[in-house]
């Protein structure tokens, strides 16, 4: 009885913490894509003339990006030194009162600096997640856990599309409101076992440095972003300027770029299910990540081939396009389990930003090929290049999957 109480009791708090993590992430997604979904209205209402709205949403989301890439430095370190749980906390503290300041904007300056707040305290919600369910669930387990997290947390598109319905303003307030309702929730979360038992020891924590002192190291760092680019490109480009897409193919109907990210986003939750199971099944993260990208660029060709493409015919391939990407969870995952736990919070908190802040160099790269090539032919181009990128980075790191993740890492190398 001694020996099944304690057990029944972790089981408790592992699947409450699973929750919590996923209604964060939940969040994470509403306030992380408000910005794509209302950008046409809100840089409307603002004052901005429609010529001027491609380049003004573009600055803006890029603020928003950079913001991403400075509080995933931030909250990693701070999740290794003081903890998992400090950072979910100040975390959405930080972007949901940048929220409801959002929906008080009446200037692209204004707009951007508030998106660069909300952008730094964003970083720091799915990294804390992710690290907190992979150092308590069991390594057979954290692949289901962390499946769960990026499911449930993906149809926060769902949400901001909705709210977005009852205009930009109210969408951001609501963001801000679910945001404070979830620090509520936060209160029962606990502390993860392996930072509790390296915490009182000497070894050193959240040194992001470490990722550099060490070729090998570093370079392993390097490939985990690098895997994840093709994502945020389908999401941030393909997707996002979906406006201007179906102008270039010649739509019958202007594209919606808001109800692009929600169908892509139902499928990204979906290939997030298939994608984990799929791990679990052959026991590869890798090979899983291979399949998806490989399928990711059959969805998008299809997409910049589809000319006249009609309403009913881009809902599809959103979520086709979804569908194919859906490897967030698995590549969070990886991150997850490529470093020790002293670093293990600033990995899994600075990948997944430094992808979704790649989007930066890629708008670039887009923008410098569209200028000689048009919109389609880049697009077919700047794909084939992340994904060939992508591949080369996975080839290079190692399997994880059951993975033992209670060591650290040393500061000349890994024990």
């Amino acid at each position: 009885m001694t020996d099944t109480a304690p057990s029944a009791k972790l089981t408790r708090n592992a699947v409450f913490l699973v929750l919590v993590a996923s209604l964060g992430y939940f969040v994470d997604i509403y306030d992380l894509l408000v910005f794509s979904i209302v950008r046409k209205a809100s840089l409307h209402d603002i004052g901005i003339a429609d010529a001027d709205i491609l380049p003004k949403g573009q600055f803006i989301i890029n603020v928003q990006m950079f913001g991403l890439l400075l509080g995933g430095l931030l909250w990693g370190m701070i999740g290794d030194k003081l903890g998992r749980i400090k950072v979910l906390f100040g975390s959405i503290l930080l972007y949901s009162v940048a929220n409801f300041a959002n929906a008080y904007v009446t200037d692209v300056n204004t707009y951007a600096i508030i998106r660069f707040i909300a952008g730094i305290g964003l970083a720091g919600e799915l990294g804390a997640g992710i690290t907190l369910v992979t150092e308590t669930l069991s390594k057979e387990k954290r692949g289901y856990g962390t499946m769960i997290v990026a499911v449930i947390g993906l149809f926060g598109a769902a949400a901001a599309y909705e709210a977005a319905k009852y205009g930009w303003q109210t969408a951001y307030k609501v963001g801000g409101v679910l945001g404070l309702v979830l620090l509520l929730l936060r209160v029962g979360t606990f502390e993860s076992g392996m930072f509790n038992s390296v915490k009182e020891s000497g070894v050193s924590k959240g040194n992001f440095f470490m990722l550099f002192t060490n070729a090998a190291r570093f370079k392993k760092y390097l490939y985990c972003i690098l895997i994840g680019a093709p994502l945020w490109y389908v999401v941030g480009v393909l997707v996002t300027l979906s406006p201007e897409f179906g102008k270039a193919l010649g739509a019958v109907v202007p594209l919606s770029a808001g109800e692009g990210v929600l169908y892509s986003y139902i499928g990204i939750a979906i290939g997030d299910i298939f994608a984990s199971l799929f791990a679990q099944v052959t026991k590869s993260r890798k090979l899983t990540m291979v399949v998806f990208l490989l399928l990711s660029v059959v969805s998008s060709f299809i997409y910049l081939g589809s000319k006249g493409i009609t309403h009913d015919k881009f809902i599809w391939i959103c979520f086709f396009l979804g569908c194919t990407v859906g490897y967030w969870a698995t590549f969070v995952t990886i991150a997850a389990e490529q470093f020790g736990t002293n670093i293990r919070s600033t990995v899994t908190t600075t990948v997944p930003n430094f992808v979704r802040g790649s989007l930066i160099p890629i708008n670039i790269g887009f923008n410098m090929l569209v200028a000689h090539y048009g919109m389609i032919t880049s697009g077919y181009i700047m794909m084939v290049i992340l994904t060939l990128i992508s591949l080369f980075s996975l080839s290079q790191l190692k399997e994880t999957f059951g993975k033992d993740l209670n060591y650290i890492e040393e500061e000349a190398g890994v024990c």
